[in-house]
């Protein structure tokens, strides 16, 4: 157990002849209570101030820590999102190149289809074409000729003549 300044004051020596000067060793006592006492208070305060500082140092050994899970969390949660957005672009890509292959594909069709809707309509013109100038080639054919055996006759051919471009171009009405 360590000296008090209180054991050190309280000390007796025994007395011999020959001894020390007892006012001297008494002085010399006093100023090494004194010392003692000062270093005990400066201990004490050193102790507080580490008990401080340690405790200092544990808030922020805390708060280093904590930082530290807070980046760990953060970086995982940029590269999740990172991952989820490559992720979904990859998809949106994906969806848009199937987008586009359909609008291709229908296009095509769609281009298919009027083709053949202009071929079927040239090979109806050029029937149409070829009908209308037998029936005009018909005509001037009659015009042509002499003597008409009577108007009765030219009325029956009229008749007939208007009647096939009547039906003409129905027909080609109908397709059309």
């Amino acid at each position: 157990m360590p000296l008090t300044p209180l054991d050190i004051h309280n000390k007796e020596f025994g007395r011999r002849l020959r001894g020390y000067d007892e006012d001297e060793v008494n002085e010399f006592l006093d100023q090494v209570i004194k010392d003692y006492e000062s270093i005990i208070r400066e201990n004490k305060e050193l102790q507080n101030q580490i008990l401080g500082l340690q405790e200092r140092l544990n808030h922020f050994s805390n708060i280093e820590e904590t930082l530290s899970k807070t980046i760990i969390v953060a970086q995982e949660a940029a590269d999740e999102v990172r991952s989820n957005a490559k992720k979904e672009a990859q998809l949106i890509i994906k969806e848009s190149e199937k987008n586009a292959d359909r609008i291709i594909n229908e296009s095509l069709s769609k281009s298919r289809k009027v083709s053949l809707e202009v071929e079927e309509l040239k090979k109806q013109a050029s029937i149409y074409r070829a009908r209308f100038r037998t029936l005009v080639e018909a005509q001037l054919e009659l015009l042509g000729q002499e003597g008409w055996d009577s108007l009765n006759a030219e009325n029956q051919q009229i008749s007939h003549s208007s009647s096939t471009v009547t039906h003409l171009t129905a027909e080609h009405l109908q397709r059309g």
